[in-house]
This record gives C-alpha cells, sequence and structure tokens, in this order.
C-alpha cells in the first residue's frame, strides 16, 4: 500500500478546512470540493487542488473524506459520488451521523462495494487545525495501511473500536453526550452566579486546579465573560443537531432520556435567542433570557 495516499476531502466547512490543512502538512495530496465552491476556492493558496465537479474531485482518489453537516446531507453527496470512485479506493466517513445514520451510509458503500470507514472525530476547530482531533475509527482490517496515513494526518491519536461500522459513531455520541452536559453546567454556572450579585470570573477561580476543573471548562467559561460565543469553534446548532441524535439513540436502546431532554431544551433556546450559528458556549442564551420552555 501506498504510504502518501491521494486523498479527496468532500466539505469544506471550519472542520474541514482546518483538516485539509493537516492534511497538507503532512504532505500528503488533497483534492477538496464543496457544494457551495466560494467556500473550498481559499484552500488552492494553501496547496489544495480545489475541484470544480465530483467527477474532477474523484478522478485518482484513494481515500475520499467526508466531513459534511449530517446524513443526509452526506448521503445526498454520496449518492452523487460513490459510481466515481476508482477501483480500491475507500471512504471515510468523518461526520456525526449517528447510530442509524451510519447504517445507512455503510450500507450506500456496500452496495457499490466500496470499503467503509466509520471515523467521527472528537474536537474542534483548532484541533482539527493542529492536527489534534481524535479520531473514532471501526472498519476493515485490510485496507487500514491506506487509511491510517489519513488518521494520522489529522488526529493527535485514533481510537480503534472494531471491524464494522457502527461503534465508533455509537462513541461519538457518548462523547458529545459529555461536551453538551460540560458546556451547559459551566453556562450554568456562570449564569446562577451573575444572578446571585456574584463576579462570575470568581466562579472559574473557585473551581481552578481543584477535582471538578478542565481546561474545557475553563476555556467556555472565559469564552463566555469575555464575549466571544460568536466564535464558532464548535457551532451551536451542530451540537443541537447531535444532541438529537442522542436522544433518538437513546430511546432506541433503553436509555432514560431525562438529561438529553433538558439539553435539547437548553440549547434550542439558545439557537432561538439567535446563537446558533455561534459557539455551544453560546448556550448561556438560554439561561439569561430564562428560556426554558
Amino acid at each position: 500500500m501506498p504510504n502518501t495516499p491521494s486523498i479527496t476531502l468532500l466539505g469544506t466547512g471550519t472542520m474541514g478546512v482546518g483538516m485539509t490543512h493537516s492534511l497538507l502538512r503532512d504532505g500528503l495530496p488533497v483534492t477538496v470540493w464543496n457544494r457551495h465552491p466560494e467556500k473550498a476556492a481559499p484552500l488552492a493558496d494553501d496547496g489544495a487542488t480545489v475541484a470544480e465537479s465530483l467527477e474532477d474531485a474523484l478522478r485518482g482518489a484513494q481515500v475520499v473524506v467526508t466531513m459534511l453537516f449530517d446524513a443526509d446531507s452526506v448521503a445526498s453527496v454520496m449518492e452523487q459520488a460513490l459510481p466515481l470512485f476508482d477501483d480500491g479506493a475507500v471512504w471515510v466517513q468523518t461526520s456525526t451521523v449517528g447510530r442509524d445514520g451510519v447504517a445507512r451510509l455503510a450500507a450506500m458503500a456496500a452496495e457499490h462495494g466500496v470499503p467503509f470507514y466509520d471515523a467521527p472525530v472528537v474536537g474542534t476547530k483548532q484541533p482539527a487545525e493542529d492536527g489534534k482531533l481524535v479520531v473514532l475509527a471501526a472498519g476493515p482490517a485490510a485496507q487500514r495501511e491506506l487509511v491510517q496515513p489519513v488518521l494520522d494526518a489529522i488526529g493527535g491519536r485514533t481510537v480503534w473500536l472494531g471491524d464494522e461500522a457502527g461503534p465508533a459513531s455509537a462513541m461519538k455520541l457518548v462523547a458529545n453526550s459529555w461536551v453538551g452536559v460540560l458546556t451547559a453546567g459551566t453556562a450554568f454556572g456562570i449564569a446562577q452566579a451573575e444572578a446571585f450579585g456574584l463576579d462570575p470570573a470568581k466562579f472559574l477561580e473557585t473551581i481552578a486546579g481543584g477535582a471538578s476543573d478542565s481546561a474545557y471548562l475553563q476555556g467556555k467559561g472565559k469564552a463566555i465573560l469575555e464575549d466571544r460565543t460568536g466564535d464558532a469553534q464548535f457551532a451551536l446548532d451542530g451540537l443541537l443537531k447531535d444532541l438529537r441524535l442522542i436522544r433518538e439513540a437513546d430511546e432506541a436502546a433503553g436509555v432514560p432520556t431525562t438529561l438529553v431532554d433538558a439539553l435539547v431544551t437548553l440549547y434550542a433556546g439558545a439557537s432561538e435567542a439567535g446563537a446558533g450559528g455561534g459557539d455551544v458556549s453560546g448556550v448561556i442564551a438560554a439561561f439569561r433570557a430564562g428560556h426554558q420552555d
């Protein structure tokens, strides 16, 4: 297997751009494509080949990476793309699509005889830029030598979870459940401090260095206090989409949904208050507005 596979990345939003930079930094040849060409065009200056059509994007690709918003957007693109794959090319699916979504996409790949890797990533804008994502991966052992240089470039480490699609996407839901809880909890602490007439910075100082502290808590807390919630490291509407996937998966698995129901309400309230396009820390808007319906 080649050590420097030819890569095509479909989807150049915030995460796709960062991943492209990481792939290029590792010396991997990358072609990019986006449904909205103007979003991909700037990557030409960074060394990527920008394709105007799916046919051009997929010609010669050995590893095709998808980083799109949800299962429907991935499926829509791949219905057109899969028939265009070169013989021997593999599909590495990094979007967060949920358990039902990944089963649907894996079935599409199987229909076309394309090896499929369920490989969602844990991390946000800066880790994507730095090649420090955590890649959750599941897929056939036979082509891992081809895929691994791609995963190594975008991630600081890869957690392999099996040979069949499914476990990686399931673990991504678990991880994002925790992101939703921790971010909302941080915002709640700040909102309480404000309501009690306290300096909310002192809440972060109180927690700092203790057993309940974390770099994530401090980072999101400071983003709220410094009014940087509009800078989307992880878009609030993206997490809201994931929380709805989590609720569906929990219902199917018999996991009580009391907590995720509350999280959906909070993040949906913040989105309705205008915070959806900003960072997940914008969930503070739900508390500050008292939006609890």
